[in-house]
Formats: structure tokens, C-alpha cells, sequence
């Protein structure tokens, strides 16, 4: 595991209709990323944003 997974491990990603899925930020807190996620869903109608928790830091509990 990298340090940053330990500091940032909550992830903001992006799916787009086609289901294509992008990486928009990392955060320390699941609440900062979900209120990161629910701003830009607010701005857009027409793409997705969802809050993950990454892989690496979910393996290290």
C-alpha cells in the first residue's frame, strides 16, 4: 500500500452515459468526497458522480 491510499482513500468518479468511468478527485473523508460528488452531480444532468472507497485502503483494514 503507498502512502497516499492511506491519507486520500476515498475516491469521486465520473460515469458518463456509455459507462465510461473517470477519476475526479481523492479525499481524506467519505464526507468531504460526498459532498465534492453531490455539488458536481447538482451541476450536471447528464453524468454520474459516485463516492468509492479505493481498493488498496479497503485490502489494509
Amino acid at each position: 500500500m503507498s502512502d497516499s491510499n492511506a491519507v486520500l482513500p476515498w475516491l469521486v468518479i465520473r460515469q458518463d452515459d456509455n459507462g465510461n468511468r473517470y477519476r475526479v478527485g481523492r479525499y481524506a473523508t467519505k464526507t468531504e468526497a460526498q459532498e465534492v460528488a453531490d455539488r458536481l452531480d447538482s451541476q450536471s444532468k447528464e453524468q454520474l458522480y459516485v463516492v468509492e472507497r479505493t481498493a488498496a485502503s479497503r485490502q489494509a483494514r
